[in-house]
């Protein structure tokens, strides 16, 4: 999403985006390192709030910056109705509870994104991204004027919320900064909300899985539902989006498989535990409310705790030897693949930890078969260009791992942005029954060396070999050739995003073929005998002023048990457009028609 960077809206904070103070480092964070700030219920009030707001302020206009955190609250409760604890969460901050359940941390106030401002009339969340809130309680208080007992999570992609009970008001977007407010999200697993109807507004798409929901205002262009009790109807129709049509709402009763990413907690005793959810199979509604969440708890002592001094080969010993892997907050400069070689490793990030190829070398690589959990990393390409920066399962296909899958969680790709880089592919998914659960593959658009064609080089964002493959909550933008490939049978879909590449120089810069113009974002080749899609999208802003036109969004064999279920395109703005949503059916989304183009369904 295109948007400069400016002055930070919402509550002042005290600080301007030009002069961020310097964050003090935390003196709470033991062995998790000096990024990681611990609270507890004995802390002072006012001294919490001072770090949350230095934090903030450092971290809401550094979108780009290196500085990376974790802020935890330690079990009890924090803030009241006389005297709430309010604050907001910028770039690379993951905020999580560290009971077992969300219940253990409760916060009286409010944890809040806002919009942020470039000028008159443009005040959007369009670029909140990588930032979290995770496992507590919020009991919504606090505030004033139009941001009065309301929790404001107005963010798009790469900014998950999991395991949050809230009570109260709650806002996807901030519709107190001006306008428009557009927000291009987003991302609610395994969560309730109490007391009030969750508004959508402006959020132009949204995936809500396994949570229980009071209540859903509206739809924009793409609203998914998958396990929701409480959810609005299925009511996605070819007039959806348009004035006078129903509500886009794609809605499953149930999920087909899934798996809750690992997240850290403290034990009775104090000391930390990785708990690793189970998998659950035609789940509906939340993990943890009858109880506590099934799964297995792993001693920190079975993780390698590694910061950005830890080498490599440090590193790869201590996979070698059989110790999961735990990434402090920071970002790491990658010499060599680090190798994941034994089955049921978890690879845990703190803080949107961050990895960088140094010499053109794949970052990560997990070839074994089952087990593994791979969770809240971001991979960046590096300065030379990388065959792709992380692949997991076998060429072969060989492993088969229904009960105890491969999964990847809140893992977000980038290609430039933060710094010039190159990658054939961002992700390769190799491993059958592996479970894709929040990811983002992103060649940027801003930043370092976006927007210009012949830098931050990538063909392809996500590549699925896999066979019985599901992903959640999967998009991917702006790439080159074809976006995304799924070579894999059986494979699932719920919810799709995708932005065509936006500097494309020339139609014939652009082709998948003698005539086919452009690339479909979504491509699944002939030999592919059956899939099923849900809820997916893709949007096209060709901004170099020449007639580029994408043939189609999505291309897919002619073959009854390849299915997709309410599929579109939308025009944001540019020239030229996408010329039908999925194998020359559907209507053209250009300047004329605007869209959305809606396919209910294929074939």
């Amino acid at each position: 999403m295109v948007v400069g960077l400016g002055l930070v809206s919402g509550p002042a904070l005290g600080a301007s985006a030009s002069a961020p103070p310097l964050v003090a480092p935390s003196t709470s964070g033991g062995v998790l390192g000096p990024n990681v700030y611990v609270f507890d219920p004995s802390m002072p009030q006012s001294s919490i709030q001072t770090t949350l707001d230095d934090v903030a302020n450092q971290q809401i206009p550094n979108q780009f910056g290196t500085q990376r955190y974790a802020v935890y609250f330690a079990p009890g409760t924090y803030g009241s109705a006389a005297d709430p604890l309010i604050f907001q969460v910028g770039y690379y901050t993951a905020v999580a509870g560290l009971g077992q359940n969300p219940g253990q941390v409760v916060i009286n106030g409010s944890i809040d994104t806002y919009n942020q401002c470039f000028g008159p009339n443009n005040c959007v969340a369009l670029d909140n991204f990588w930032r979290s809130i995770s496992n507590l309680t919020i009991n919504v208080a606090g505030g004033s004027g139009c941001f009065a007992a309301t929790e404001f999570w107005a963010a798009s992609q790469a900014a998950p919320l999991r395991r949050v009970n809230v009570n109260g008001k709650v806002s996807l977007m901030d519709y107190c900064d001006g306008s428009p407010d557009y927000a291009s999200g987003g991302f609610i697993a395994d969560s309730q909300f109490t007391g009030s109807t969750v508004i959508n507004g402006s959020q132009q798409q949204y995936i809500t899985r396994n949570t229980n929901l009071d209540g859903w205002t509206n739809g924009v262009w793409n609203q998914v539902f998958c396990g929701d009790p409480g959810a609005p109807a299925q009511s996605f129709a070819a007039n959806s989006g348009h004035n006078g049509g129903p509500a886009p709402y794609t809605t499953l009763g149930t999920c087909p498989v899934t798996e809750e990413a690992p997240y850290l907690y403290l034990d009775s005793s104090g000391q930390y535990q990785v708990f690793v959810p189970s998998p659950q199979w035609q789940s509906s509604g939340p993990t943890w409310t009858s109880g506590n969440t099934p799964g297995t708890s792993l001693p920190l002592s079975s993780f390698d705790v590694v910061n950005p001094s830890t080498t490599i080969d440090q590193i790869n010993k201590a996979l070698a030897a059989g110790e999961n892997l735990l990434f402090t907050p920071g970002v790491y400069n990658v010499t060599r693949t680090i190798h994941v070689v034994r089955p049921d490793t978890k690879i845990v990030g703190l803080g949107f930890a961050t990895l960088i190829p140094a010499y053109g070398n794949t970052t990560m690589d997990a070839n074994v078969g089952d087990g593994v959990a791979i969770s809240g990393l971001i991979f960046d390409a590096g300065p030379v260009t990388s065959p792709v920066l992380l692949r997991i399962g076998h060429n072969s296909n060989g492993f088969d791992a229904a009960a105890d899958p491969v999964t990847v969680s809140d893992v977000f790709f980038r290609i430039g942005g933060a710094e010039v880089g190159s990658t054939v592919a961002g992700f390769i998914d190799n491993s059958d029954h592996s479970i894709i659960d929040d990811l983002w593959s992103w060649r940027a658009d801003h930043g370092a060396g976006g927007g210009n064609w012949n830098s931050d080089t990538a063909d392809t964002g996500v590549i699925v070999n896999g066979d019985d493959v599901t992903a959640y909550g999967l998009a991917v933008e702006h790439y080159q050739k074809y976006e995304t490939v799924w070579n894999g049978q059986d494979g699932t879909v719920i919810f799709f995003q995708n932005e065509n590449p936006y500097e494309v120089p020339s139609q014939a810069a652009w082709m998948a073929g003698p005539t086919q113009k452009g690339y479909p974002a979504f491509y699944i080749p002939n030999d592919v005998k059956s899939f099923q899609g849900y809820g997916m999208g893709s949007y096209s802003f060709f901004d170099q002023g020449v007639d580029i036109h994408n043939a189609m969004a999505f291309q897919a064999p002619d073959n009854p048990a390849v299915q997709f279920h309410d599929t579109l395109t939308v025009f944001l703005t540019g020239s030229g457009g996408i010329d039908s949503v999925i194998n020359g059916t559907g209507p053209a989304a250009n300047a004329a028609t605007g869209g959305p183009a809606n396919v209910v369904a294929y074939p």
